[in-house]
């Protein structure tokens, strides 16, 4: 059995808003922000990285309003060691419970020539100047030296020396560029940690790319080798290849408790649902083969596996599907069902939604059992998700039809009402029904983004399976994303690209800042 009484206590710092955030094709909407970075309060993150405030006036109105919702856990501004991205974190971060300043520089021979065009002293100088001011405001500052893993170890420890007498309680120790094997970078970790002056002072991080793959085994070796704390995204999103994992890292934490004698205090039964909301948000889906959170993860084909599962789960399975927050579809919702039944059931997956879109969610179950004869959780989930509209509504469905065939081609008809009341409709040619359909809504709005992302997927097995489609919109230079779901594939791609016209409207007409940040790679 796990001895808990030695147990450490990790600390989870989630960049999924900043660093999973400006990955490409990943950026969300001010909205979109608030609704993951409540998820992330809910799934017990100790520290989120909200932005980076001084990229962007929208990055930092999203730091801004993050910070005054979020109560039970650290809210970070990313600032270069300058006092002007130090100053925008402090007005960002002025209404935050708990705010964390975190700075970075980088250590490495060729960022410091390259890139900064500053001697190894002038780091230094600057490193400690930009903690020691940022200090004034902010009791709570980690420092990052950017590129540690390809740093000379006795400078790092020289840099987080300084900023430590400086007033730095953080020490993060990234791979930036994913270069690190495990050994080596756990011996890194504690070489630093043993020969930094003043480390009993600092909490020590780390910050893990996965270019090579392995993001997650160097956070465990970190980890094993002394990191308090380390920093990651969920379903792995961030620049490249991705950062480490949360799910994987948390899990992997949990599993194998005995032997890494370490845990968080993350609540791993929400990780499935914070997984599936990024994914929705981001329009970026989670690989069928995914550890912990993909579709296949608890899937078991080879009739071996089966008959040993069947017998005894744990012959297959080191976790149950359960401890992750994945619903046992028990299918057992129906027409008949009443509202205590479905709040019951949304309570049950972990679902939560405002008195409104309950009353919308509630009428489109009516509507899906009808069609279905019996809705699943998975069904549930796509209801909850897909009305839970991040922005307002510039355009709403009233009627669409298209008509198909491999002589004629096709004509899509679609009946959209604008938000002041009139109601536009039009006929479009297209190559296909979806094509059809498209340039008619394009002809409405009055607008011509490209489609630069069209997926569709199942979200249950059968033939009354709900469509899941995610669609991917830009304009100069500019992207928004759109997710719907329906029983009639092209009703869910419908819905899912006014929804990102929706946000595309609602972003150009000013609701909202730009989508895209400019942040430090660490």
């Amino acid at each position: 059995m796990p001895d808990h009484a030695h147990t450490r206590r990790i600390k989870i710092f989630d960049t999924t808003l900043r660093d999973g955030e400006q990955a490409p094709g990943c950026s969300m909407n001010p909205q979109e922000k608030l609704e993951v970075a409540r998820y992330l309060e809910k799934l017990g993150v100790d520290v989120m990285e909200a932005g980076f405030p001084a990229s962007s006036p929208g990055d930092l109105e999203s730091v801004r309003a993050i910070a005054g919702i979020i109560r039970d856990c650290s809210v970070a501004g990313l600032c270069r060691s300058l006092e002007k991205d130090i100053d925008a974190a402090r007005e960002a971060l002025a209404k935050a419970a708990q705010p964390r300043v975190h700075i970075f520089l980088a250590t490495s021979p060729i960022h410091m020539e390259y890139k900064l065009r500053m001697s190894a002293d002038q780091v230094v100088e600057r490193a400690a100047a930009a903690v020691g001011y940022a200090k004034k405001f902010c009791s709570d500052v980690e420092f990052s030296a950017e590129d540690a893993s390809r740093s000379d170890p006795d400078f790092v420890c020289r840099v987080f020396g300084e900023v430590i007498l400086a007033g730095a309680s953080t020490l993060n120790i990234p791979d930036t560029t994913g270069y690190a094997l495990p050994d080596e970078f756990g011996r890194l970790v504690e070489y630093i940690k043993a020969h930094t002056p003043g480390a009993e002072k600092a909490a020590f991080s780390v910050h893990v790319h996965n270019d090579l793959g392995l993001a997650v085994a160097n956070s465990l070796a970190a980890i094993q080798n002394g990191a308090d704390q380390v920093e990651c995204t969920i379903n792995g999103i961030g620049e490249r290849a991705g950062n480490a994992s949360l799910e994987e890292i948390v899990m992997a934490l949990r599993v194998r408790r005995e032997l890494l004698r370490a845990d968080t205090r993350i609540d791993t039964t929400q990780l499935y649902n914070a997984s599936r909301l990024v994914s929705k948000v981001t329009g970026v889906k989670v690989q069928p083969n995914k550890a912990i959170v993909g579709d296949n993860a608890f899937a078991h084909e080879a009739g071996i596996h089966q008959h040993g599962v069947l017998a005894n789960r744990a012959t297959y399975e080191i976790m149950t599907p359960e401890s992750v927050g994945i619903p046992k579809n028990r299918m057992v919702l129906g027409k008949h069902s009443g509202r205590h039944a479905f709040e019951d059931r949304l309570k049950d997956l972990g679902l939560s939604t405002d008195a409104a879109t309950l009353e919308t969610v509630f009428a489109e179950f009516k509507n899906l059992a009808d069609r279905k004869k019996v809705v699943s959780d998975r069904d549930i989930e796509a209801l909850v998700m897909g009305a839970s509209a991040a922005v307002p509504e510039t355009w709403t469905l009233e009627h669409w039809a298209v008509n198909t065939s491999d002589a004629l081609g096709a004509s899509g008809v679609i009946r959209l009402r604008h938000k002041d009341g009139e109601a536009r409709k039009v006929i479009a040619l297209g190559d296909g029904p979806i094509d059809s359909i498209f340039k008619a809504i394009n002809q409405i709005i009055g607008r011509e983004p490209d489609l630069e992302l069209y997926e569709l997927g199942a979200i249950t097995g059968g033939s009354t399976a709900q469509g899941e489609t995610m669609v991917k919109i830009g304009l100069d230079g500019r992207r928004w994303n759109g997710h719907g779901v329906s029983t009639d594939v092209v009703e869910s791609s419908i819905k899912a690209y006014i929804a990102a016209v929706n946000a595309m409207e609602w972003e150009l007409a000013g609701g909202g800042g730009s989508g895209a940040s400019a942040a430090g790679n660490r």
